[in-house]
């Protein structure tokens, strides 16, 4: 299995596991256990974005090795362009789940700490 897969598979079940422990933190009232599911969230949703990264990388690579002249210096170019494309999305995203996240986190202690 490529490491980006594995990237990919380890970050899913951090997501998956760090739903499960915020919700079992809300509802226990426990935000400490809340805010970590939150964050294990980020932390697979930062590792499925990287094992992205690592894949087009990879392609990027491989698909730059089998073109000569002047069509593999113009595909390697588009190739990186378009991983560079991928990798500032990819980054956006996270960046967006972590506000999220944030925001839901900042949201919950105003409602609860009335």
């Amino acid at each position: 299995m490529s490491t980006a897969t594995e990237s990919k598979i380890k970050g899913k079940l951090n997501v998956a596991a760090g739903k499960v422990k915020q919700a079992v933190g809300e509802v226990t009232h426990n935000n400490k256990v809340a805010n970590e599911g939150a964050a294990q969230q980020l932390k697979g949703h930062a590792e499925q974005a990287w094992g992205s990264v690592k894949e087009a990388a990879n392609t990027t690579a491989a698909n730059a090795s089998v073109r000569t002249g002047e069509t593999r210096s113009r595909r390697g170019n588009e190739n990186e362009h378009k991983a560079h494309d991928i990798r500032q999305s990819i980054t956006s995203t996270a960046q967006n789940v972590k506000n999220h996240i944030q925001d839901s986190v900042a949201n919950y202690r105003a409602e609860h700490q009335k």
